[in-house]
């Protein structure tokens, strides 16, 4: 995806919950692209200005599932404090 369409997608599936501002997102896959987490690659568009779509590496989907389920602790340990 490139960004815009990123954060559009992070809005439609949080149910617009998660509604990041695009100046944020440009710096963070940058910042993932300099660590090797994301792949980027500059594409023509006709009629628009160049984008440049961003592709998880595998070191980028192995951070992700790490994340996901520290996530999952995390979510977790806070419904056994808070109660459910």
């Amino acid at each position: 995806m490139y960004g815009y369409e990123l954060v559009a997608e992070l809005r439609d599936r949080s149910d617009a919950v998660i509604d990041l501002p695009e100046g944020t997102v440009y710096p963070a896959l940058r910042r993932l692209e300099r660590e090797g987490l994301v792949a980027g690659r500059w594409v023509d568009v006709a009629g628009s200005p160049r984008r440049r779509y961003y592709a998880l590496t595998i070191a980028g989907e192995r951070a992700l599932a790490d994340g996901r389920a520290a996530w999952r602790r995390f979510a977790s340990a806070a419904e056994g404090v808070l109660g459910r």
